[in-house]
């Protein structure tokens, strides 16, 4: 895309102010300062006009959307690492590269998965809702009665760079490391995880205490964990998912809490959000969380300078470091 001007650069939603200012620098970036997520039809009037457009994951660019695009569009340039939101095979048909921004995420996520496991092992919210609500009596030898991660199992469902990050923490707190992957991961990561592999999911998860869920959304993970899944764990699982909604039957795992086949769910995604099932929001064994897995301020910024690296490359002439080929499990 070698332009001796600056290139038309839609951009969906509002990025972080250092962000944008180096978008108006660099480019011809049209910014949307309402922070309003755009409708089917804007995102098509966009994709008609932009040379760049810069999506997050609330923008659904479906192949709709990619056939509205103009010959000017060469480059979709996510803001975000997930890109199950882009129909990347009708980006492929049309000759538009896309790009994502990997890896930055990876602690942050991480860092959120450990705060779920706690809160959920260890009534952390119910704890907070009966102080403020006033409902603590004082301290008794069986009030808020939790369990110990210490010596558990927990069962990583996508050992990649979130799942690795996320064994490394767990280790600290004396969990026993497992993981279903495709394929094993290198044996110096095994080692160093002491993680054992487990090529069938069911037998992994009939034996944890723990589960996470760390994996991409894609055909193959739709539903991962499905009805007949929740009847092979055993009671006192927690669940927990900071990866993609869609990897879990939200409504199996609605009936499983509900029924008492497992113990409890920590959650930051959700199928269809951002709408939330109303069945989840009143089951007292459930952590809930806004889709805040990687909202820190060092992520965001980390995420707008691959995304304006990306364009910068592309606009230069050269293959963009981090085009997606292919998402796999």
């Amino acid at each position: 895309m070698p332009n001796s001007g600056k290139p038309h650069v839609i951009i969906t939603r509002k990025l972080p102010d250092l962000t944008e200012t180096r978008m108006r620098e660099l480019f011809r970036a049209e910014l949307n300062l309402t922070d309003t997520p755009m409708t089917a039809v804007e995102l098509k009037a966009a994709v008609a006009e932009a040379e760049v457009l810069v999506p997050t994951v609330t923008d659904k660019i479906d192949a709709s959307v990619i056939a509205a695009a103009g010959e000017k569009l060469k480059l979709i340039a996510s803001f975000g690492t997930g890109v199950d939101h882009i129909d990347l095979a009708a980006a492929k048909a049309k000759g538009i590269t896309v790009t994502n921004t990997p890896g930055v995420l990876t602690e942050d996520t991480a860092d959120m998965t450990l705060a779920l496991i706690l809160a959920a092992s260890r009534r952390l919210v119910e704890g907070v809702r009966a102080m403020k609500e006033g409902n603590w009596t004082g301290w008794s030898p069986t009030g808020m009665l939790g369990h110990r991660l210490h010596g558990k199992r927990l069962g990583i469902i996508g050992m990649g760079r979130s799942g690795a990050a996320v064994a490394r923490r767990a280790r600290g707190f004396g969990l026993s490391i497992h993981y279903h992957n495709r394929r094993p991961v290198h044996e110096e990561l095994e080692t160093e995880l002491e993680a054992t592999y487990w090529e069938s999911l069911d037998q992994m998860l009939a034996r944890m205490d723990i589960i996470s869920i760390n994996c991409p959304h894609t055909p193959a993970t739709y539903h991962l964990l499905s009805a007949r899944r929740f009847k092979l764990l055993q009671p006192h699982t927690i669940v927990v998912n900071t990866a993609r909604g869609e990897v879990i039957d939200e409504t199996a795992l609605i009936e499983a809490l509900e029924t008492g086949e497992i113990a409890g769910a920590a959650l930051d995604v959700y199928e269809h959000e951002p709408a939330v099932n109303k069945r989840l929001k009143i089951l007292p064994n459930v952590v809930l969380l806004p889709h805040m897995g990687s909202a820190t301020t060092e992520g965001r910024l980390a995420m707008g300078e691959r995304v304006l690296i990306n364009i910068k490359t592309m606009v230069d002439g050269h293959s963009p470091p981090d085009k997606v080929i292919a998402t796999m499990f």
